[in-house]
């Protein structure tokens, strides 16, 4: 496929026209993502004993199903890894993955190949829809800095049988087989090799090999965990005595897995890759849930694969159904789990577009009813 013929237009127009027309109705999007998702539950002993085929909507939705975190999880991820994947999983778990552990202890989940479908095609929506929007298609001819996590950890031996797993974020990136001509630099396999430590010199040798592999390839880009990109502009900078701005052309940096990406970390990273657009995606190891749809810097959801609810200071509320300024907590469905409390805290700033501005912490709540207060009139 040649990005630049009309059949290449249409196969990148597959991957983002449904996440565009959820959005011209959303109420009716999540409806059938919704009908979709009860029907797979139904699949599960825990969506049995919730009664899933009784849920004709969101109201019957939160009286039959509670919320649950992924403490409360365990005990139904222990029961997987002994082989009884029924007893939450619609589907035998394809792989294991883990979190980089950033506010706590690292988690490691059981994830589908529905699930891991889900991340490619929400993953790739950010890269393509910029793409489209700005008809730039060198951004998907080119070469992408591989700055992932190893995907490769540690073992674990359950039920006599092996369990290797790693970080979301390599597992993710050794599995996908990217777009067309686009391509990681260097390859998965290759970071991977380099062991599963994460500390200064881990990452320093990772970051030589990447800098060693894409020095004289045409890179295009960058795409992954936010703190982990600007880590590499500085180091390039500290070896090298050079910026990635004077070495590659970027088209576009693609950010993820932080708060306030485009305030707190954007002015920084322009200044080691150039005034380069920075496309923002909230993505967790749980699922790719947003990104940003134009120059606003702003998410917009995937309502088309994820169930979104909002527990707000009013009670709970479809998050499409949020008007602007109104804020809470994050409940997310997937075919993975049910009204998963994936403990983000996220506020509505209209027409679709939403923040992502914290954890779910006394704090960061404190923190926010003193901004809305003081600066709420500017909303």
């Amino acid at each position: 496929m040649h990005l630049s013929t009309k059949t290449g237009t249409n196969l990148l127009q597959q991957i983002v026209n449904p996440w565009y027309e959820a959005l011209q109705n959303p109420a009716e999007a999540q409806q059938r993502v919704l009908e979709n998702l009860v029907e797979g539950y139904a699949k599960t002993l825990y969506g049995k004993k919730h009664a899933a085929l009784d849920v004709k909507g969101a109201v019957d939705f939160r009286a039959n199903f509670p919320k649950v975190n992924y403490k409360e999880l365990c005990p139904y991820f222990e029961e997987v890894k002994r082989g009884n994947h029924a007893i939450l999983l619609s589907e035998p778990p394809l792989c294991w993955v883990m979190t980089r552990g950033s506010t706590g202890a690292a988690k490691v989940f059981p994830v589908t190949k529905t699930h891991v479908e889900q991340v490619f095609i929400c993953g790739a929506r950010a890269l393509v829809n910029h793409a489209l929007r700005k008809d730039d298609f060198e951004l998907l001819t080119g070469k992408i800095l591989n700055l992932n996590f190893p995907s490769t950890v540690t073992t674990i031996d359950t039920n006599g049988q092996k369990i290797t797993y790693g970080y979301s974020s390599g597992t993710y990136a050794k599995l996908n087989p990217m777009l067309n001509q686009v391509s990681l630099l260097p390859r998965q396999e290759e970071i991977d090799a380099l062991g599963p430590g994460v500390t200064k010199p881990d990452w320093e040798r990772r970051f030589e090999l990447v800098y060693e592999r894409a020095l004289n390839e045409r890179v295009v880009a960058a795409m992954g965990v936010t703190p982990v990109i600007l880590s590499f502009g500085r180091y390039v900078k500290r070896r090298h005595k050079r910026k990635p701005k004077d070495l590659w052309n970027f088209r576009a940096l693609v950010c993820t897995s932080v708060r306030k990406i485009q305030f707190k970390y954007g002015p920084i990273l322009r200044k080691y890759f150039g005034e380069v657009p920075i496309v923002e995606m909230y993505s967790a190891t749980e699922g790719v849930f947003a990104q940003q749809l134009d120059d606003l810097p702003y998410v917009t959801p995937n309502y088309d694969k994820y169930y979104f609810e909002v527990e707000t200071s009013k009670g709970p509320k479809m998050l499409h159904e949020l008007k602007r300024g109104e804020w809470g907590r994050l409940i997310i469905s997937s075919c993975l789990f049910p009204r998963y409390d994936i403990g983000d805290m996220i506020e509505a700033m209209g027409k679709n577009y939403f923040r992502v501005f914290g954890r779910a912490k006394t704090l960061t709540i404190l923190e926010h009813r003193l901004y809305r207060l003081l600066f709420g009139w500017l909303l």
